[in-house]
């Protein structure tokens, strides 16, 4: 397996511990939801989050409108 494929099978790892999480503390609903509009926000080029000062720090959730 090429460094590609395991890079992306590492991100496919760390998607689904993210999903279950999601489901364990949310349900189904809001977990579908959460992956759904966050596709549409790489499809559409938006950003998922805003950071401050372009660095790494979480300032907060890019709100859909």
């Amino acid at each position: 397996m090429g460094e590609e494929a395991r890079s992306k099978d590492a991100f496919f790892i760390r998607l689904a511990e993210i999903t279950e999480a999601m489901i364990a503390a949310h349900g189904r609903d809001f977990a579908t939801g959460a992956l759904v509009l966050s596709a549409k926000f790489v499809a559409e080029g938006k950003p998922l989050i805003k950071r401050a000062n372009g660095g790494d720090e979480t300032v907060s959730a890019e709100k859909s409108g």
